[in-house]
């Protein structure tokens, strides 16, 4: 056991000098968890167990922690099988030290990450598939597909985890169900086979601590990770709906034999990145196939990919090929939001499906508008309020800008009560949630939003009468108030509407590429149903009024955000992986992004919720189609020299590198950023073309996964002025030919400045493999 031991902590720390006394000068610095991420796991090359690895941690810190502090020798998370590593509480002195190490490739402060169905996947299947249901031979097709859930924990009473009809449990899952205050070993069965916990506290700026677990335990008390688990993979349940909205078949997206894992690593305040880390080294070592985070740092805050720890994780997930398909954020439509933009990371934007959720306000004068939101209001069109705009009942002192925004504070109580009030919302620090509070503690009657950028996403305001209209019912509305002396108006309860059109469109809220980290990669890679998805809920009343008179907490909830669509890519993916059990990460993805669709039930492009053409820094490929991606033709193929080339190109140490890949990994000598343009992706991406230099010529090898004698032809779709060649412009697979090189050649001379975007499709007769570029003109 010494010798091992020896021999660990001679690989990974050979002579460490001790800090010196200068440090001590230091030592009043107020420890902090720190995340020491230190590459590839030395388990997999010498077969060391998780015991010997921490005591070498273990020693590490000892070496490094004054003795008289000998309490925080200790190791918050340990990480020894996807990777290597550990979080602890260091000083500021003690972690710059600790990166100084030759075995350490990052030491990074542990960061809080945010938390980013009925209709949605008939929509994906035969509306926008084209499919009927019935026709494809895969409904039949049996699975052990696992999919890791990392999130708020699960529910496992609710009816989507039901195993009725699923088979014993893959013997090659080693995870654990773990038991808790509130959850009993016999709350996992066949569908959902593995559950764990963590300590949930986060540390927020100031080292103020929030979400301690006196009593820890997996289920769910958020409704996050519940909702997202039913998206991805929950058993069809029947007659399913949000007190009678949304009425259908609730279902995920994968084969009922699909099985859970659920990993609950956030709560509601956040989580922990190194918690995240601990608990995809965790999936993967249990042997799921897919992992699903529908989780992200902050736009704001962005680190590179040495100091992200999805970005950690999920590289080596991929490494031991493991999937991990990410929420690209909510923080649009502003661009350069992207996060989770690794390119070993599937990244998800969202989109709405063909059902809306409309509230219809009635005014005096009667006019009516449809507006959004999800409210079960009792006003009924036989009585009206009178009608105030926020700013003309402002309490005292309060600016009318703030009054206007129904700021917490800023209306007069006497002047509101009784009313239905409009508030606008010219200042997005100021949620629709806290504005409704704000509004409701006012004891008004009701009230209308208008906000033009939100109008696409219903905001579920219980039952206090509350709708959503855009500019231009608002200015009608407003105009109304001051061409009478007594306005009045009701909002009335929400009606669902189906078969809404346009859709898909891009939603509001759905972060936008270019990635800030790097333009050379497109992101986000794909669009799924984000926007009013009914899945399984926690049933618990959080608020007041959030559930109808006389209604029981409802088993299912309507969420929206990139949160939701996540897990429909998620579910997709296992429904591949189901037929294509032997298909990698890379060409699972590459099947779902060159089949991805551009255009909406209407039949023309793809728009966004300003009713504009979409692009691929907002939809990314374009909308999953599951059932085409079954059958792509040809896959481009990603693979781990790939993924290191592109941390070469990117800047990363060659050191670092190695200890990543655990391999002596030699990077190309003439690396810059330009060259990641040229890692074999699904999809191109060219941050600088300049008009002035000769054209820039970009390489793909394509996989052929059809028929083996195949000939494809390249048609090219291109922003005038860009000149887009293809060499060699056919390709000809055959029995002893699966794999085939080509170029693209790209020129800007008479394209105009900024961002171009197009597709290059290869067409057989029968496959379409669909690849967007975007191209970036100085």
């Amino acid at each position: 056991m010494a010798s091992l031991l020896q021999l660990f902590l001679h690989f990974l720390f050979l002579p460490f000098l001790l800090i010196s006394s200068s440090s001590i000068a230091f030592s009043h610095q107020i420890p902090k968890p720190y995340v020491v991420y230190m590459g590839s796991s030395a388990s997999k090359s010498f077969g060391l167990d998780a015991k010997i690895a921490e005591s070498a941690h273990l020693q590490l810190l000892s070496s490094i922690i004054p003795r008289r502090e000998s309490e925080r020798i200790a190791l918050i998370h340990h990480y020894n099988h996807a990777f290597s590593g550990f979080s602890a509480m260091l000083t500021e002195t003690e972690a710059s030290a600790l990166s100084d190490h030759h075995g350490v490739v990052s030491v990074f402060p542990d960061p809080v990450l945010e938390l980013h169905t009925t209709r949605s996947w008939d929509f994906l299947e035969s509306d926008l598939g084209m499919t009927p249901r019935g026709t494809v031979p895969h409904q039949h097709s049996s699975s052990d597909v696992i999919i890791g859930v990392i999130d708020t924990g699960i529910w496992p009473e609710s009816p989507s985890f039901n195993d009725e009809g699923i088979g014993e449990i893959p013997s090659r899952w080693k995870g654990v169900c773990m038991q808790g205050h509130d959850f009993k070993l016999s709350n996992c069965n066949r569908k959902l086979i593995g559950a764990r916990y963590y300590n949930l506290q986060i540390t927020l700026a100031g080292n103020k601590t929030l979400g301690g677990v006196a009593k820890g335990s997996p289920r769910d008390s958020v409704g996050h990770g519940t909702h997202t688990a039913s998206t991805a993979a929950g058993s069809w349940v029947n007659n399913a709906s949000y007190y009678g909205l949304a009425k259908g078949t609730a279902r995920g997206g994968s084969p009922p034999s699909t099985r859970i894992a659920a990993y609950k690593a956030c709560s509601e305040e956040g989580c922990s990145g190194a918690t995240i880390l601990k608990a995809i080294d965790d999936a993967v070592k249990d042997g799921v196939d897919i992992i699903s985070i529908s989780i992200g740092l902050s736009s704001l805050f962005l680190s590179d990919f040495l100091n992200d720890p999805i970005a950690i994780g999920a590289f080596h997930a991929e490494e031991m090929g493991v999937m991990v398909v990410c929420s690209a954020g909510n923080d649009g439509p502003d661009p350069l939001t992207v996060v989770n933009s690794a390119p070993w990371v599937f990244t998800v934007a969202a989109s709405n499906i063909d059902r809306s959720f409309q509230s219809s306000i009635v005014l005096g004068n009667g006019k009516t508008f449809q507006g959004s939101g999800i409210n079960f209001s009792n006003l009924t069109r036989s009585k009206f309020y009178p009608l105030v705009f926020g700013e003309d009942v402002a309490a005292r002192f309060t600016p009318p800008s703030e009054a206007r925004n129904c700021y917490p504070g800023s209306l007069d109580y006497s002047k509101v009560a009784g009313k239905i009030v409009i508030c606008v919302s010219d200042d997005p620090t100021v949620s629709r949630r806290i504005k409704k509070l704000v509004v409701q503690d006012a004891r008004a009657m009701g009230m209308i939003l208008i906000d033009q950028d939100k109008n696409d996403v219903p905001y579920d305001a219980g039952t206090f009468p509350y709708t959503n209209v855009g500019d231009f019912e608002g200015n009608q509305i407003l105009q109304y108030i001051n061409s009478t002396k007594n306005p009045t108006a009701t909002v009335l309860a929400t009606a669902e509407t189906a078969r809404y059109k346009p859709s898909p469109i891009v939603a509001s809220f759905s972060s936008r590429g270019p990635s800030i980290l790097t333009e050379n990669i497109l992101k986000p890679d794909i669009m799924a149903p984000g926007i009013g998805i009914l899945a399984a809920m926690i049933p618990k009343s959080t608020e007041p009024g959030s559930v109808p008179a006389g209604k029981k907490p409802s088993l299912f909830g309507i969420k929206s955000g990139t949160s939701m669509a996540c897990p429909h890519v998620t579910g997709a993916a296992a429904f591949i992986k189901s037929v294509h059990k032997r298909w990698s990460p890379s060409m699972i993805k590459s099947a779902l992004m060159t089949t991805a669709t551009t255009y909406n039930n209407m039949k023309k492009s793809v728009t966004n919720s300003s009713n504009s053409f979409a692009n691929p820094h907002g939809m990314g490929a374009g909308e999953i189609n599951p059932l085409k991606a079954l059958y792509p033709g040809l896959v481009f193929e990603t693979d781990v020299e790939d993924y290191l080339q592109f941390l070469c190109y990117y800047g990363c140490s060659q050191k670092n590198i190695r200890s990543m890949s655990n391999t002596n990994f030699t990077c190309p000598k003439n690396s810059n950023k330009d060259l990641i343009s040229n890692i074999n992706y699904p999809s191109i991406s060219i941050k600088n073309l300049s008009r002035n230099q000769k054209a820039r010529v970009i390489r793909r090898t394509v996989t052929n996964v059809g028929p083996l004698n195949a000939t494809y032809t390249a048609k090219v779709h291109a922003a005038k002025g860009l000149i887009v060649k293809v060499l060699p412009s056919k390709l000809v697979f055959s029995e002893s030919v699966k794999k085939l090189s080509y170029e693209v050649s790209f020129s800007g001379k008479e394209a105009h400045g900024g961002y171009n975007f197009g597709s290059l499709t290869w067409l057989d007769g029968r496959h379409y493999v669909h690849t967007v570029f975007a191209v970036n003109v100085q």
